[in-house]
């Protein structure tokens, strides 16, 4: 059942923010915030780093064989 919830506006621009930066609606945004327990902050903070990510691929920045190896020696291999 839906509900209407009147929100401060910065906390609204933040949310506008969210969705324009990401494939998420508002409604699912403070879904998971509710439901999860996924601070707006953190999702702002994820939705960064993954934005973050997409730009070093588009740009070719990859770990390197070494950098990997690296990982997997200090965490074990599957």
């Amino acid at each position: 059942m839906p509900h209407t919830v009147q929100l401060p506006d910065d906390i609204s621009r933040r949310i506008d923010s969210l969705v324009e930066r990401s494939n998420l609606s508002r409604d699912q945004i403070v879904e998971d915030t509710l439901s999860q327990g996924r601070s707006l902050a953190w999702q702002e903070q994820w939705v960064a780093g993954v934005l973050e990510g997409l730009a070093e691929a588009d740009r070719g920045e990859f770990a390197t064989e070494t950098e990997i190896e690296a990982v997997l020696n200090k965490y074990g291999s599957p």
